[in-house]
């Protein structure tokens, strides 16, 4: 068939049944007009899809079908309901489909972390090489401690929240290369790792923990997720398997953007803690204690409810015909 020739000859109809469609009021005449018009398109999509499921005009069909639809029914989408659905179902099994690829990533910054650390910590040329010793005393004494104090808290917390989910946004976004993720990934296992062996040094790495740890258990976590989420995004790309690799792609973006949305949340509360735990005069246990029941909630609620939404079918994607995968019925 020529697509051309019969998006030529139906043109005039789809545009009528998108103006319809959309229109504020119909009159009975209008409507009767849109009801023929809405079975005729479904036919006609039917038609597109057998032989062009990822065109343009079967996607645009499919949202104006969609919106007749809706002009039958009186059928409008539920803002409370949608939210409850977002966080029960949508956002926790997006993240427990994750899981694995989330603690590969946290292994690997372990990994790299660990191996700059006992580097850094262990051998005196490494440590004159990254400043003098004054500039190296002066830091683990003064310059780690005051970034946490030297702004008011709130101020500092919104700085922390806007940065980390800006970088977790990237991670998400630009994973699609193939690289973005594992340069996040290593450049900030490097700056943690050396950090820690510079204080290894000094003989105050539980100064060093103290500090970075009870907001660092879910903020670096959050990282983790956001790397994993953006490969799995570049692996639909390389390894579409039997779907085709737009919709691979499209059905992972669109389940990991809910991944990203979760993680502004999951960074406010990193945030949160940051700016008033960590500097806090609170005993270190307190403080750990705290970070580390942050970081218990977050994989309770992927492990219980993540589990459960996924057994049950979802991926944090949009339903099928949402995103324009099924044929709307006449």
């Amino acid at each position: 068939m020529d697509m051309d020739a019969f998006s030529a000859v139906n043109g005039d109809k789809w545009s009528r049944l998108h103006e319809l469609a959309f229109k504020r009021r119909l009159t009975g005449e209008e409507a009767d007009e849109l009801l023929r018009l809405y079975q005729a398109t479904s036919a006609h999509l039917s038609l597109i899809r057998s032989l062009a499921p990822e065109s343009g005009l079967s996607a645009s069909l499919s949202a104006t079908l969609a919106q007749a639809r809706t002009r039958f029914t009186g059928a409008r989408s539920n803002f409370m309901a949608d939210l409850a659905r977002f966080f029960v179902v949508a956002l926790p099994a997006a993240l427990y489909r994750i899981t694995w690829l989330t603690l590969a990533c946290g292994a690997a910054f372990i990994l790299i972390g660990g191996a700059y650390a006992l580097w850094i910590g262990s051998s005196p040329e490494a440590l004159r090489s990254l400043a003098s010793d004054s500039a190296l005393k002066q830091y683990v004494e003064e310059d780690f401690i005051d970034y946490y104090s030297e702004n008011p808290a709130a101020s500092f917390a919104g700085l922390v929240w806007t940065n980390n989910a800006w970088i977790s946004a990237q991670a998400v976004a630009l994973g699609i290369t193939g690289i973005w993720v594992p340069m996040i990934l290593f450049s900030n296992a490097q700056g943690v790792g050396i950090a820690a062996g510079i204080f290894a040094a000094a003989g105050k790495s539980d100064v060093f923990y103290s500090y970075i740890l009870p907001h660092g258990l879910m903020e670096l976590t959050a990282v983790f997720i956001a790397c994993a989420a953006g490969l799995r995004i570049f692996w639909a790309m390389v390894s579409p398997g039997p779907r085709t690799r737009g919709r691979a792609v499209a059905e992972e973006g669109r389940s990991l953007v809910t991944v990203a949305l979760g993680l502004v949340l999951v960074l406010f509360v990193s945030g949160l803690v940051e700016g008033f735990v960590t500097p806090s005069p609170l005993p270190v246990w307190a403080k750990l204690a705290i970070g580390s029941a942050v970081l218990g909630a977050y994989w309770l609620y992927v492990l219980v409810w993540g589990r459960r939404a996924y057994l049950s079918g979802a991926r944090g994607d949009l339903s099928a015909d949402e995103g324009g995968y099924t044929e709307i019925a006449a």
